[in-house]
């Protein structure tokens, strides 16, 4: 199978969560033979931060501006039998244009923010990403499950949607040794993001101001001298991907916290959750409907709904933690792998291409002449 994407950005993983996503994503979809080549703008902020400059299992395409590359876009949708839009693509709608005017066989768009869609949309403001809505799409992908596929259906005209969740890629995040730079009795690791800030208070603030003489680890960009720091947080700046499985193995327990938007609708992981838990490090997360179909609160991972709770969990045995920990990377590695998702990405394209070809068909009975063009067959 062929995919062609046009996206946010898979060269930097600064201030995104979209770049580790989709590199484990082509990775995996290489493995099986399939190839997955992503047309990227070339945006100064992620140029200055650039850490891939080819697409393991793909083909990464960098350009300046997208009408003027009509020529290799055309030829790439002409092969490709997937073509895909995402959210915060800074070209969504010329895009969405020449994907639904191509011959590709199935057009997708994927909805990384739909939070942030949602959003938009229940506040009057334009959602530069999704036009004049998503009907012209055979199928729409979410990052979140739960509520907010009805409502791509509703608000969007979204005619056939589907969730697909976040994954690790465990050849990235696995167990490593603890690093010195990095050392804490709690870590957290997230873009700076004022939807977050009430729960990051919740579960990682109150908890530092209440004990003093543990060492909280907070890792991310966008953090300026107005973030209510404490003497007894540490900052580490932007991290790279490779360094992420040893900030998450030098603290015995990790904070997961939810956008607002998300944890509203539910069914909303983080990649984060599956990260750490590849790594065997427990997280503390907050709550939101569908987090236990991913892992076993109180078993898997743990849950605070207030500070006093999040205290407690950070005061619990160092053992106890590991053992959770373990449990956690069991689960991660049968369930939420890259591999898992690349898989279930092609299940989902191939069902949709079923049910446009059923269409097909019976157009086809009608008018002599007319053929359908399956997908299934290339899994």
């Amino acid at each position: 199978m062929r995919i062609v994407v046009f996206g946010l950005t898979v060269s930097s993983t600064w201030g995104n969560g979209h770049a580790g996503l989709w590199r484990g994503l082509a990775a995996a979809l290489g493995r099986e033979g399939h190839h997955l080549e992503f047309f990227e703008k070339d945006q100064p902020w992620y140029a200055a931060h650039r850490d891939l400059d080819a697409l393991p299992g793909g083909a990464l395409r960098l350009y300046a501006r997208l009408a003027d590359e009509r020529a290799r876009v055309e030829t790439a949708l002409a092969g490709a039998d997937v073509a895909m839009v995402t959210s915060h693509c800074p070209d969504a709608l010329l895009a969405t244009q020449l994907v639904l005017g191509s011959p590709a066989q199935l057009k997708v768009f994927y909805d990384l923010d739909t939070g942030v869609t949602l959003a938009r949309l229940a506040a009057g403001e334009p959602v530069e990403w999704a036009g004049a809505g998503l009907s012209g799409f055979d199928l729409v992908l979410a990052f979140t499950g739960g509520r907010t596929l009805h409502l791509l259906r509703e608000r969007l005209g979204a005619r056939r949607v589907a969730p697909l969740y976040g994954s690790v890629d465990p050849t990235v995040h696995a167990p490593a040794p603890p690093a010195a730079a990095f050392r804490g009795d709690v870590s957290y690791l997230g873009t700076f993001a004022p939807s977050r800030q009430r729960a990051l208070e919740r579960l990682f603030l109150e908890p530092a101001a209440r004990m003093p003489n543990r060492t909280f680890v907070l890792a991310g960009s966008m953090y300026d001298a107005a973030f209510p720091w404490r003497e007894n947080i540490r900052y580490v700046r932007h991290l790279e991907p490779s360094l992420h499985p040893a900030f998450f193995c030098s603290s015995p327990l990790t904070v997961n916290v939810t956008r607002a938007e998300l944890a509203a609708m539910g069914h909303c992981p983080s990649p984060r959750l599956f990260e750490a838990a590849a790594c065997g490090v427990p997280v503390l997360s907050d709550w939101f409907d569908g987090l236990d179909e991913l892992f076993t609160p109180g078993e898997e991972l743990l849950v605070a709904r207030n500070a006093d709770e999040a205290t407690h969990a950070i005061s619990l045995p160092r053992m106890a933690l590991e053992r959770m920990g373990r449990r956690a990377r069991e689960r991660a590695l049968a369930e939420h792998t890259a591999e898992a998702r690349a898989e279930e990405l092609v299940r989902l394209c191939e069902s949709a291409a079923r049910a446009g070809d059923a269409v097909d068909e019976g157009i086809a009975a009608r008018e002599p002449g007319a053929a359908a063009s399956p997908l299934g067959g290339y899994a």
